[in-house]
């Protein structure tokens, strides 16, 4: 029987851990890996403190932080269901189940698919959905990226340093994301932008040979070695059906990360607070174990 579980290791799930283990709260952090979408990032420049750092460089820092404390880790694991049941809380994982007084969901987001023929063949195969794991790969070579915001902004500036040429492919009539990022992209002579395109299908052999996108009503392929598809995130909020969410899916808190359920807490890029960013997501992981902690001290077990 735990103090607080807490699902997720991204910025808000470590967060959460260093403040609970400074609380003196018997903490279990489960997650699949350790770093969330930071360690997906490529540079960072908007992280307070550190006036360039890339993220998986942000993210050792933040494992290292939480290593330092006495906190039971299970990693490579996967949280399925969040259920409460009178003053306890379960969580299935696909290895366990364990109990606890409290929890923080800080599962954030998972990548949006395309879904579009030849994504599933050719997953891994020259099509990913991680720049900064993937784009070393791809040195010398013609990519496309899929998308029109920070994500896709991000993941051609890492592209821009290696790759031969890149294209955009953004569904909407310009380029979003933040100005900054903006300009470096649209400055850079190895990139062309499709605006108001579409992808409809991946092609290839063995592995991804091109694109076919829709185009001012017409349909035309671009030969591509990769494909980054970067349309945005899914929140990993499925696992607790019971909890109250918006439309897009999010958990719904309070200014505390309360949910709708009493011991309940959630944090970071799952839930509904505005704007997903690294910083942000890290000050609500900070709260909501503040939150249990306050939660805690109140009931009695």
């Amino acid at each position: 029987m735990y103090d607080l579980i807490i699902i997720g290791a991204g910025p808000a799930g470590i967060t959460a851990a260093v403040y609970a283990a400074r609380k003196h709260l018997d903490t279990l952090v489960i997650t699949k890996d350790i770093g969330g979408q930071a360690a997906w990032s490529g540079d960072i420049e908007n992280y307070t403190g550190y006036q360039f750092i890339t993220g998986p460089e942000l993210a050792a820092k933040f494992e290292e932080h939480m290593r330092g404390y006495n906190i039971a880790v299970k990693e490579n694991e996967e949280a399925i269901e969040v259920k409460k049941v009178g003053n306890i809380i379960s969580v299935k994982t696909n290895k366990n189940e364990y109990q606890s007084k409290s929890v923080i969901i800080a599962s954030g987001k998972k990548s949006r698919e395309l879904n579009v023929p030849g994504e599933k063949e050719f997953k891994n195969r020259g099509l990913t959905y991680c720049a900064t794991c993937d784009a070393p790969l791809f040195a010398g070579k013609t990519v496309a990226v899929i998308g029109g915001g920070n994500s896709a902004l991000d993941a051609a500036l890492q592209l821009m340093k290696i790759a031969k040429r890149i294209y955009i492919v953004n569904i909407t009539p310009q380029l979003g994301g933040d100005a900054i990022m903006r300009q470096k992209v649209e400055k850079s002579e190895i990139v062309a932008a499709f605006n108001n395109s579409r992808v409809t299908e991946i092609i290839g052999d063995n592995f991804v040979t091109g694109i076919k996108i829709e185009r001012e009503k017409k349909i035309e392929a671009l030969s591509v070695q990769g494909v980054f598809v970067e349309i945005g995130l899914i929140p990993n909020s499925g696992i607790a059906p019971d909890l109250e969410k918006n439309q897009l899916g999010e958990i719904k808190v309070n200014s505390q990360n309360e949910t709708n359920i009493a011991g309940v807490f959630a944090a970071g890029d799952v839930t509904n607070v505005p704007e997903k960013q690294i910083i942000i997501a890290a000050g609500e992981g900070s709260k909501a174990a503040l939150s249990a902690f306050r939660y805690l001290a109140q009931h009695k077990f």
